[in-house]
């Protein structure tokens, strides 16, 4: 990495006649010293020439080291940067990039788009963190915010813009990850919620609470997935929207998982089918869109009129009501529009799930098998989530330590492992 440092104010060559370097035309105005001819670096101007020849030697340092930043590169405000730089090349699902683009849109912009990247320093980061403790109040979603901020700055450093991920900084602090307990249902309020749908849409709550399907799955959900000899189901597709415009995609995470399938379940589809026979839906694949490939799938759960079902209008006419006439809810208000109903954050259709998991380990189900159920990344994400509804948990070394130290149990033959019975979902459900 060549360069030079020039002086502006005087001339490089000596005058021949008095051996001195005469002044230039921009002596006194100015910056003095400018190191110049850096192959693809333009040319920059310093006070001193101690800075220069400084800059100069970082300049060839960094350079050798494929980690030169030219300041000005960082010049960009943070807003043009996501527009011009980071929006269009960012990849992941549909619904992922939607997620994004909000979050940058809402909540990273306002505070700090017009600041050039360059100028988004620790400082600036901790003031930022501070203000949207006030103003997000999910801590979730607060570390949601910071990771879309982190990933832009991460993407400016690869691009030559930042020298580093201010993010990254020791004084920068994440707010805590919560270690909220995830909420469920007696089984009780599941059943008055499962008995107030619609009939069409009853099998949704089944599905929910007997198989742990998210409520995606459950939608994408085909006759083909069904396997009752094998007592399985196989969850190979969801229903997504973005802006209104259904699609199909793979479960969360991209992957395929096959459930058990409990006979209570096994018969309610069976029920399900012949009252309401699955309809053939075509729909994009992967993302919404006429230039995209389509497939067309033979649904178990649709609209009365055939169509594929839209999870906001869905939890609008029917999951709503039936949470009111269940008495989850308060009524909608007289007068009130369709969609005027009281939020209820904790009594969405994942809480369907929660109840599922915690059904399971209560009833001393492996959590190796129930994460694979669950379609988690690993046991781990199980444990951190449903922990809390093992009963048993430390018991069992408890009395296993207890037994060695003072001789029990020693020479007795293996216990025969306990095979448990399948969950029923009927009215004396056996748990």
């Amino acid at each position: 990495m060549a360069g030079y440092v020039e002086d502006r104010w005087i001339k490089k060559k000596k005058d021949p006649i008095s051996g001195r370097r005469e002044r230039t035309a921009r002596y006194g105005k100015g910056k003095r010293y400018k190191v110049a001819g850096i192959a693809g670096i333009r040319d920059r101007s310093f006070d001193t020439l101690e800075d220069a020849k400084a800059w100069l030697r970082r300049s060839a340092t960094d350079g050798e080291r494929g980690e030169f930043v030219d300041p000005r590169d960082g010049s960009i405000t943070l807003a043009n940067y996501i527009a011009l730089h980071w929006a269009p090349g960012r990849g992941g699902a549909p619904k992922t990039q939607q997620n994004q683009e909000r979050r940058a849109r809402l909540h990273i912009v306002p505070h700090l788009g017009q600041l050039p990247l360059r100028n988004i320093t620790a400082t600036e980061l901790r003031t930022y963190i501070a203000k949207l403790e006030g103003t997000v109040s999910s801590v979730d979603y607060r570390r949601g915010i910071l990771s879309e901020l982190s990933s832009i700055l991460e993407a400016a450093v690869d691009d030559k813009r930042l020298a580093a991920n201010p993010m990254h900084a020791k004084s920068v602090r994440w707010p805590k990850a919560p270690r909220e307990r995830r909420e469920v249902w007696p089984l009780e309020k599941a059943r008055r919620v499962r008995d107030a749908i619609s009939p069409r849409n009853r099998i949704s709550v089944v599905l929910g609470l007997g198989c742990g399907l998210r409520q995606g799955e459950v939608f994408g959900l085909s006759l083909e997935d069904i396997d009752y000899a094998g007592g399985v189901l196989h969850v190979r597709r969801q229903v997504q929207a973005i802006n209104g415009r259904l699609y199909l995609a793979l479960p969360k995470g991209k992957k395929t998982r096959t459930v058990d399938l409990p006979s209570s379940v096994a018969e309610e589809l069976k029920l399900h089918v012949a009252s309401f026979p699955p309809t053939e839906v075509e729909l994009p694949w992967e993302r919404p869109g006429a230039d995209r490939t389509s497939k067309k799938v033979s649904l178990l759960l649709t609209t009365r009129f055939g169509n594929a079902v839209a999870v906001n209008t869905w939890n609008t006419y029917s999951w709503k009501p039936a949470l009111a006439k269940a008495g989850i809810i308060p009524p909608r208000p007289q007068g009130a529009k369709p969609w005027q109903w009281e939020a209820a954050p904790k009594d969405g259709f994942h809480v369907l799930r929660h109840t599922y998991a915690s059904i399971m380990l209560e009833a001393g189900e492996s959590v190796v098998t129930l994460a694979r159920w669950l379609g988690h990344s690993s046991p781990a994400v199980t444990l951190g989530y449903y922990a809390h509804f093992m009963p048993e948990a430390g018991s069992k070394g408890r009395t296993a330590i207890d037994e060695l130290l003072e001789g029990r149990g020693s020479g007795r033959a293996a216990e025969t492992p306990q095979i448990l019975p399948r969950v029923d979902f009927g009215e004396n459900p056996q748990v």
